[in-house]
């Protein structure tokens, strides 16, 4: 039984990551707007004559505007965990965040360069997206679906970036363990997505994303360490989407747009059909 849910599991999430990776070029939406040729900061439409301009804003680095964002910072993150990093959301909750979200990408202290040497190609200095980053919410359909698992619960979901490797990481626990008592034997399976990360042109907060493997990984089974066991998963074959005949490299299959990024939060966009994953800094990505 177990193997046959994990091999459904495997499989659902195989489906969900090849669908997101078939989706081509950016979101556009009424009200908001994404071009490959504007910094990922602007939020708003070039058609739209009520759009701000940059001219008198302040200093990015200002204590006025430090000051503004932490307090944003704040209220995101209390929406975040009010709300089960979006599992629990209501339509107005979703709402509040989206403004949240947009007002921090008008003061993104990092409007461009965000995926500087993501690619693994840099030798000096760190790359700012290199890190262990931990999902506070999320509006992606192929992670909130998880939630609807009747068997398996979702626990902590990361982003681990290790140039040019970019893992995604999910922990799942049977659903019927959170209603047992702390000392009862509990399991823990992880489903790893490896992505290979690679910049884009037109757009440095754009990071590209080719689909490397999937797979689960047993971590504890009643109590008792099952990483000895082995992981069951799927390669994928190696092609970078951007390098196909016909593909804009700009807007080929599979990356995210850095739409805000400091020192201890990352708010990121998928192209189409994914949404909005917003991340907060941790020292390790232990079960």
């Amino acid at each position: 039984m177990m193997k046959s849910l994990i091999l459904n599991l495997l499989a659902l999430l195989i489906s969900c990551q090849i669908e997101n990776a078939r989706a081509f070029g950016p979101v556009f939406s009424k009200r908001l707007a994404w071009s490959p040729i504007h910094p990922v900061g602007q939020l708003y439409s070039s058609l739209d004559e009520n759009a701000p301009s940059d001219t008198g804003m302040e200093e990015p680095d200002s204590p006025a505007v430090i000051e503004r964002r932490d307090e944003i910072k704040q209220q995101l993150l209390s929406l975040c965990a009010s709300y089960d990093r979006g599992f629990g959301a209501s339509p107005r909750a979703r709402k509040e965040v989206d403004e949240l979200v947009e007002k921090l990408a008008s003061r993104n202290p990092t409007p461009m360069n965000a995926s500087r040497g993501v690619d693994g190609e840099m030798t000096d200095g760190d790359a700012p997206l290199k890190g262990n980053w931990r999902m506070v919410w999320t509006t992606a359909l192929d992670v909130l679906n998880l939630g609807a698992n009747p068997l398996l619960t979702t626990g902590a979901i990361y982003q681990v970036i290790v140039p040019p490797i970019a893992t995604n990481i999910i922990d799942l626990i049977p659903r019927a363990q959170a209603l047992l008592p702390t000392s009862f034997p509990s399991t823990l399976v992880r489903a790893e997505v490896k992505t290979r990360a690679s910049l884009r042109p037109s757009n440095s907060n754009r990071v590209g994303l080719n689909f490397e493997e999937v797979k689960l990984v047993p971590i504890e089974v009643l109590g008792m360490d099952a990483q000895m066991l082995p992981p069951i998963g799927i390669s994928f074959p190696q092609i970078n989407l951007e390098d196909l005949p016909g593909v804009d490299p700009s807007t080929a299959p599979g990356f995210f747009d850095v739409l805000y990024l400091d020192d201890d939060m990352l708010i990121i966009k998928q192209n189409a059909p994914g949404g909005i994953f917003v991340s907060i800094k941790t020292d390790n990505y232990d079960p």
